[in-house]
């Protein structure tokens, strides 16, 4: 019973974060993965492997969401200096703005997350 109560659980919690994306896409135009790759940027120029490894995605999940907001417009991509196949990314001055509308205005998080957010401490 106890694995059925948590496919149940996880499915609560699949549509809580459903909501929270939408907010993210009616009221600020990015995805939630977008979100989280923005995030995970900030303000260092990283390197694909740091955003995979910061976002927990796979490599061509993050790969395809950087190529979505590099048509919004929201990174650079760079060559590495000492090696040509590495990329590098960087948020443009468009997600910032982005970044801090979300850190100033927020979003309304779904009940069941809120035990999440009550008890994260990074300063962003």
């Amino acid at each position: 019973m106890e694995k059925i109560k948590c496919i149940c659980v996880m499915r609560e919690l699949l549509k809580a974060l459903s909501e929270l994306e939408n907010q993210l896409i009616t009221t600020y135009g990015i995805s939630l993965n977008e979100a989280m790759v923005l995030c995970s940027i900030g303000s260092e120029t990283v390197a694909a492997g740091t955003i995979v490894e910061r976002t927990g995605m796979t490599p061509s999940h993050a790969s395809k969401t950087i190529s979505l907001i590099e048509k919004k417009e929201m990174v650079t991509r760079d060559l590495g200096k000492q090696d040509k196949r590495q990329m590098y990314f960087t948020l443009t001055d468009k997600a910032k703005a982005c970044l801090e509308e979300i850190k100033q205005q927020g979003v309304d998080i779904p009940q069941l997350l809120q035990p999440l957010f009550d008890n994260y401490s990074e300063n962003l």
